[in-house]
Parts: C-alpha cells; sequence; structure tokens
C-alpha cells in the first residue's frame, strides 16, 4: 500500500474507517513491492511530486495497479481477482467441491451481506468483493495524487500538464465506472484530504458518470495517441477514446459513442490482425496437444500482445521482468482437475497421472501437464459457456477459431488421453462414461470435466519449464510473459454494434459483430439484424478473461433500460425499477439476472450434485449490485452512506448528491 502523504496531507487515521479516508484500513490490501514509494514521499509529497519525475512515478503507480484487478497475487495460488466478475455473470461459477458452498450460494444466509461474504481488505478463494471495493478506492487515491501536484510542477507547459491530468482522469474514471456498476451509488472522491472526513453521503450513479464523461472528453483532447508515446502501458488516446465511449453508451448518447467509436475504428490506425503475425508459440508439450498456427492463438500469446506489429492492441498491461512481476496462474485456476483421482480408467486406474521429464515412464506424446497445465477447477465455465454460446443461427460453430479444437485453440476432455503407466487404456482417449458398463468414470463432473479456451489460458510457466524433475505447470510464474490486453480492437467494434442497437439500427449491429465473427473464421454470420443477447454473447466469445463480465452486463442492463430496447426474451426494463427487485424466481429483475440464469446453473431446483453432495447455485436479484460494506458504512459516523436494496441497512430515503458539482463542493466540508 502507498502511504503517500504520512505527515503533511493526512489521507487516513481512523481505524477501520472509511475506505478512502484511511491508511490503516488500506495497508493490508495491497502489498506488492512496486506499489511501494520512495521513502522521500513518506515525508516530503510536495517535493517528490514537484518533479515530472515524481509524476511519471505516480502515473506508472496507476499503470501497475490495474493488473492488479486480473492477477491479485494476494489469492496465492488458488484464485485471482477477475474471477469475481465472472462468478457473478452468466460464464462462470466457483467449481472447488471440497469447500462449504459459500462460494456457490450467495443468496444464503450470510454468504454475500454488508458484514460478511465479501471477503477480507484481501482477497480469498470465493470472491474478491472486498478488494475491489478497497483497492479501487485505492486507485482513485493514487489518480487523485496526480491531479493534486500536476499543477506545482512549474517547469511543465499547459499542454503537458494536460495530457497528465488526462492520463489521471482515465484512471479515476475506469474505477468509477466500474465502482457504479458494481456498486451502485457511491462515495464521490476527487481530491485528497487535509484532515479525516466522516460525514460522506453516497452520490447517485448518473451524477458520477456524467462526470466521468466530462473527464474523459478532457483526455481525449490532451493525452497523445500510442505513436507518439515511447511508454507500453501507459494510458494514451486510443483508451482514453475508448473509455470515453464507454461512458457515452452509460448516460444514454448513443450518437456521441458511434461517433467516438467510428474515430477509433476508422481514424486511430488501429485494425483487427486477421492473420498470423509474431512468435508462433505452441505448447511446450507440442506432441502431445499440437497447435496449428492461427491468428487467435498467435494474438493471445502474451509475447505477441505488446508488440509493435499487433495493430489491434489499444492499451495493455505489460506484465513481465523481475522487478514488478504478477503472477498469474490461469492454467491452475481455470483448468479442470482432471489429473486427481476423481477421473479413472474403465479398469479403475488413475486417467492421467503427471510424469515429470526426467522420469523413467516419461513420454512426450502424454505430457498433459506441461500442454495444458495442472489444473485445480477453482472457476469452471457454466453450461452455456461451453455449449449454447457458441450455437449461432441454432448451429454450433465449430470453425469460430475460438471454439476450434480441430487447431487446439479449445480443448476438450474426450481429447486428452488416458496416461497411467501399466495400464490397458494408455494412450487412449478418455470417456465420460465406461463403454462397457456405461458408468460414470468422474466422480466430480463439475470441477474436473468440463471443456475450456485454452488459447486463453495457457502461459509458459518459466519456472516449472526450467525444471526437469516438474509436474505442475501453473500458468505464469517468476520469468513467464504474462502481458494482457486491457483493451483492443474487437472491443470496439462490439460497443458501436452497441449504441447502434439502443439507436434501433440491429441491421449496422449485425455487420459490426460480423467483423468479429469473420476474422474469428466463423462459418455462421448474422444475417439481418442482432439482438442485444446476440451482441453480448459476442462479447462472451471475443473477450473472456478481458471484459470485466459482472461490472458490463451490470452497465448493458443499465443502458438497456435507458434506451427501452427489447431484450433477446422480447423484455424491456424500467431505469427506475430494473434494479429494485429480489427473489430467485425466473420472472422479473435485470438484464444481468436474466443472463445469469442463462448460464444454466444459477437457481436450479434440486441443486447440482458433485462430490457425494449437493451444491446449491444460487444467486439473488438484487445481488445485481454488491453490498456496500459494513465498515465503510460505520466509519462514515458522522455522515450515512446509502446501503443497497434488498441488503441490510438499505433505506430508499437516505440522502445522497444528486449532481456531482454538489458532492465535489461537499469534500471540504468535513463537519457534522
Amino acid at each position: 500500500m502507498i502511504r503517500l502523504f504520512k505527515n503533511k496531507i493526512n489521507i487516513g487515521l481512523l481505524t477501520r474507517s472509511f475506505v478512502v479516508a484511511t491508511c490503516l484500513l488500506f495497508s493490508v490490501s495491497c502489498s506488492e513491492d512496486f506499489l511501494e514509494p520512495e521513502p522521500l514521499s513518506f515525508y516530503e509529497p510536495n517535493a517528490t511530486f514537484s518533479t515530472e519525475s515524481g509524476l511519471r512515478s505516480a502515473l506508472a503507480i496507476c499503470d501497475r495497479h490495474i493488473r492488479s484487478y486480473w492477477v491479485g497475487t494476494a489469492l496465492g495460488w488458488n484464485n485471482t481477482v477477475i474471477s469475481t466478475e465472472y462468478l457473478f455473470s452468466d460464464m462462470a461459477v466457483y467449481g472447488k467441491t471440497d469447500v462449504d458452498g459459500n462460494s456457490v450460494d450467495f443468496n444464503f444466509a450470510d454468504n454475500l451481506t454488508p458484514t460478511g461474504g465479501i471477503g477480507s481488505t484481501r482477497p480469498r478463494d470465493g470472491n474478491n468483493i472486498g478488494f475491489y471495493w478497497n483497492e479501487t478506492y485505492n486507485g482513485i487515491k493514487y489518480a487523485n495524487t496526480v491531479l493534486t501536484f500536476v499543477d506545482d510542477v512549474e517547469a511543465l507547459s499547459e499542454e503537458v500538464k494536460n495530457a497528465y491530468k488526462g492520463r489521471a482522469y482515465f484512471h479515476r474514471a475506469y474505477r468509477y465506472m466500474a465502482l457504479v456498476f458494481q456498486f451502485g451509488d457511491v462515495p464521490l472522491i476527487t481530491k485528497l484530504l487535509e484532515v479525516p472526513k466522516q460525514n460522506y453521503r453516497s452520490t447517485e450513479k448518473a451524477a458520477i458518470l456524467e462526470m466521468i464523461t466530462k473527464d474523459m472528453e478532457f483526455a481525449v483532447e490532451w493525452v497523445p495517441e500510442q505513436a507518439e508515446m515511447t511508454d507500453i502501458g501507459a494510458v494514451n488516446k486510443g483508451a482514453c477514446r475508448m473509455l470515453l465511449a464507454k461512458c457515452y453508451l452509460a448516460i444514454g448518447e448513443w450518437d456521441a459513442a458511434e461517433e467516438q467509436l467510428d474515430i477509433l475504428i476508422n481514424q486511430s490506425g488501429y485494425s483487427l490482425m486477421q492473420n498470423s503475425f509474431g512468435s508462433f508459440i505452441p505448447n511446450s508439450a507440442q506432441n502431445t496437444w499440437p497447435i496449428t498456427r492461427n491468428v487467435i492463438w498467435d494474438l493471445h500469446r502474451p509475447e505477441n500482445k505488446l508488440i509493435s506489429t499487433n495493430s489491434e492492441v489499444i492499451m495493455g498491461m505489460p506484465n513481465r521482468g523481475a522487478q514488478s512481476f504478477m503472477g498469474f496462474h490461469t492454467m491452475r485456476i481455470y483448468a479442470p482437475f482432471y489429473n486427481g483421482g476423481n477421473v479413472r480408467t474403465p479398469s479403475g486406474g488413475y486417467a492421467v497421472p503427471f510424469y515429470a521429464r526426467n522420469n523413467d515412464n516419461y513420454s512426450d506424446e502424454l505430457d498433459y501437464g506441461r500442454a495444458l497445465g495442472r489444473g485445480i477447477g477453482t472457476v469452471r465455465p457454466s453450461v452455456y459457456a461451453q455449449h449454447g454460446l457458441w450455437e449461432v443461427n441454432g448451429v454450433e460453430d465449430n470453425d469460430d477459431l475460438r471454439h476450434n479444437s480441430t487447431v487446439g485453440n479449445w480443448a476438450r476432455m474426450d481429447s486428452i488421453k488416458y496416461t497411467e503407466v501399466g495400464s490397458p487404456h494408455r494412450g487412449e482417449n478418455l470417456t465420460l462414461h465406461d463403454p462397457v458398463s456405461g458408468d460414470l468414470l468422474c466422480a466430480d463432473t463439475i470441477r474436473c470435466w468440463y471443456e475450456w479456451p485454452h488459447y486463453k489460458l495457457y502461459i509458459i510457466d518459466a519456472v516449472a519449464e526450467s525444471n526437469q524433475g516438474a509436474n505442475s505447470y501453473l500458468g505464469a510464474s517468476v520469468g513467464s510473459n504474462a502481458d494482457w490486453y486491457l483493451y483492443r480492437l474487437a472491443e470496439a467494434y462490439l460497443l458501436r454494434a452497441e449504441a447502434k442497437y439502443y439507436k434501433g439500427d440491429a441491421g449496422g449491429a449485425a455487420a459490426d459483430v460480423n467483423v468479429v465473427r469473420e476474422r474469428a473464421q466463423c462459418s455462421e454470420l448474422y444475417a439481418g439484424s442482432v439482438t442485444i443477447g446476440d451482441i453480448v454473447d459476442e462479447r462472451a466469445r471475443e473477450l473472456y478473461m478481458e471484459e470485466w463480465r459482472h461490472m458490463e452486463l451490470s452497465r448493458v442492463s443499465y443502458c438497456l433500460a435507458l434506451s427501452g430496447q427489447p431484450d433477446e426474451w422480447g423484455n424491456t426494463y424500467d431505469v427506475t425499477t430494473y434494479d429494485k427487485q429480489q427473489g430467485t424466481d425466473a420472472s422479473g429483475g435485470s438484464y444481468w439476472y436474466q443472463r445469469v440464469l442463462k448460464g444454466g446453473f444459477y437457481n436450479i431446483d434440486g441443486g447440482v450434485n458433485s462430490a457425494n453432495r449437493t451444491l446449491y447455485y444460487k444467486m439473488d436479484k438484487r445481488n445485481l449490485y454488491w453490498p456496500i460494506p459494513n465498515y465503510a458504512i460505520t466509519a462514515n459516523n458522522k455522515g450515512q452512506l446509502s446501503q443497497n436494496f434488498g441488503y441490510d441497512g438499505y433505506n430508499p430515503n437516505t440522502p445522497k448528491w444528486t449532481t456531482w458539482e454538489e458532492a465535489v463542493a461537499d469534500e471540504d466540508n468535513v463537519s457534522n
């Protein structure tokens, strides 16, 4: 955690106090060494941030901090922060069946309340909601640091100062966009405080969106294009334009959003990658799991994501080298636990034991540990994510390179072979049922048997790869390249499709979706028009593990209600009521809730049997917004924060700021 102003500017001396106004709360929320400032900033912030190098350091912290929403090294080996965004969506559920179910039934007892079930300030295995609250306000504080001091750097021209401000606005707006669609109405913080403040009010979501739209208009004007910059991974004009387009969508300005996306797609020097490029990075065990080189595989190799020949990347997150590297165990967390005792051969043996390369039983044609990783199934794709999602025009499109198992991009359990030495089945393909008796050969089909997008999860594990005795390959370890996309051009096409759909131009929206599908070499294209569901489906196919899925579904729910357009089932939504419903029945609720049900796991009567017990995957309509943490509410003891509908403490009469100007004007008021 950055303790920027221990002496001169006090932004927190209140034990467990409101999340922005306390360092004590944040001091356990972010331990990455690369976020630590130079010692000078502890005591002389005015000196530290009075130079351009100080501002650059502060912005570098902002840039690096974004990665923590994906990787989340505080979780250790078992999960990542971004997982929570997928557990609260149509795309995935918690897969570890050896836990008590706290992360599958979000509608039971204390599993998701203001006082429990939102995680600690450290992320936890099941969900990281507490991390999102704490670290998002941390990120806002880092951006506000730049905005506080930039005008004091006298050596800089106004143009350069404005570029720094624009980048800081991006970081602040990016985080507020997330907050308002994860938590709803939240406190608005735009400055650093000289004394503690305990009398905040929540600010209405619409007001915050208006403010960040204004800020991003400024950023688009002043932040330079990537071609004019030397820093890779820093905020550029293209990233600002993408976020501005999302802001316009969120305030119902469809024409303005489309205009920004037109510029991004047609006038900013970006283009979709259509052919193989960069370095071909096949599986380490290519004889076990051969990859036929293709554009989708190359596009998602970390080694290719941020290179100059990648004309599709708008902004990425560098994650390599020893100084600031953050581990990203994608193969361990998201791949199935297929090498344990729950998957058996027809003769009763272990299906896929791993043998290290220095073991006499090793075969380079059966080295699935290196080829696919040693998964533990912490997060598994939903039924819909594996199957229904890939149906277009009533046909499962297996030519789609993102779902193509022939080229090696998409992994299927029945493409894996038995590896146990001495087994009569060694070298045969796995089967879910005994071919003779029909008995189930997998004791836990939730955690141990599913399909997954190998091309997104495969990262060379540098540590294990250098050790001939290793048989557990996790994903990105020290020495690996784990660069990741923040924004790329494919999303711009899908955002423009959204804007067109809200305007009633379903034909134009279909054309934009088809551009993305054509690049993926799909056989099935949309003819004539699309629904909002088709656009959201294409986001899922194209942006898995890139988009914040829950947040984006929440944003689309709001946009859909603003537009009055129907969803794919013909439902329309009232912007004043769509987020004020609860219950687990299939009718009503938000568009987000209907998509959650479409995933095929949540709220199924009788639960899902696995590992000799029943798991009840439950999600409530109220869970569209997560609860405001109780510790933030109680620490704000001279004011009152608004709790979200459906949670203990909700009061529709709690006063809120209805304009961002009122909220900003009140920030200097620290009295009761």
